[in-house]
């Protein structure tokens, strides 16, 4: 069996995304100015991302016997991502509608209540995830843990892409290998609007933390050094799924053993990049648009 450079484990969706002018009021309707439809979720788009990368991945997941898991099947072969660990079943796919407003935030509205967790029954157990790094992002709590611990028994290094507490991300902060959470997960996680006592908290939870905040970059801590990498400088579209694809590019990266500096800034090129189109697999950007974007920013020299 061929090695993958990164299994993703956690959750797809199908994202009907608008783009509107402003958000809307009570009792109000409204025109959308564009509108896309596609794949989605934390962990599908960030094994897209791998691929467009040029690294290789897979996902492990549910997807529902419906359109919306027919549509991300689809896309999943079209992008070259492996689904020998994807789990399909006749519980509806995971639907997202989303609203991306002119200054690039977004509203997102999620319907998985009939979408059950996957059971650890319904996968091979870890020897089959045969992965240079491993990238959950909770949704998939019954089963991540255990493969999340075994991975670090075989000295596969595990990733978490936190966006939120809930339980997935409460059981696996304390055994991944890099924690690479959204403010709002390290604020709530840390009880704390203070971004580097978060971050001083967290570095008593996991060996390598990674803090993302928007438009103020990231700060991170390891190995008792800390930093900032500010964020690059876009004309942002819609900001769904830049932290996936984010978390992609950590993954692929740490894959290909990157030095840290450069593993944060190349991810932050990526995440900066999938803000620049509409819809979270839209601007996912290739090997060649990452490396012509960061050539643009290198520091000049003598």
């Amino acid at each position: 069996m061929t090695t993958l450079d990164v299994l993703t484990i956690g959750h797809a969706s199908y994202d009907i995304t608008m783009r509107v002018d402003h958000h809307p009021g009570a009792n109000e309707k409204m025109q959308a100015e564009a509108m896309r439809c596609v794949g989605g979720g934390p962990a599908a788009n960030a094994a897209v991302a791998v691929r467009r990368l040029g690294g290789s991945s897979g996902f492990c997941g549910y997807l529902g016997w419906d359109v919306y898991g027919d549509a991300n099947a689809r896309e999943f072969v079209q992008e070259g991502v492996d689904l020998r660990w994807t789990v399909r079943g006749e519980a509806p796919t995971s639907v997202s509608a989303i609203l991306a407003k002119p200054d690039g935030t977004r509203s997102v509205i999620n319907f998985k209540r009939e979408t059950p967790f996957l059971q650890p029954a319904a996968l091979e157990p870890l020897p089959g995830f045969d992965a240079r790094v491993l990238l959950f992002d909770g949704h998939e709590p019954l089963i991540s843990p255990d493969i999340a611990g075994q991975a670090r028994a075989r000295g596969i290094p595990t990733v978490i892409d936190a966006g939120s507490v809930h339980q997935g991300t409460r059981a696996l902060a304390p055994v991944v290998d890099y924690l690479v959470g959204s403010e709002r997960f390290a604020f709530d996680w840390a009880g704390t609007d203070d971004a580097d006592k978060a971050l001083a908290i967290l570095a008593g939870v996991a060996p390598n933390v990674v803090i993302t905040r928007g438009s103020d970059g990231l700060i991170w801590a390891r190995e008792g050094a800390t930093g900032h990498v500010p964020a690059f400088n876009v004309d942002t579209v819609d900001s769904t799924g830049a932290g996936d694809a984010f978390h992609g590019a950590f993954a692929i990266g740490l894959a290909r053993g990157m030095g840290w500096l450069e593993l944060l800034r190349y991810a932050s090129a990526v995440g900066a990049l999938a803000c620049t189109r509409l819809g979270a697999r839209a601007g996912i950007p290739d090997t060649d648009a990452v490396r012509a974007f960061l050539d643009a920013r290198a520091p000049a020299t003598a």
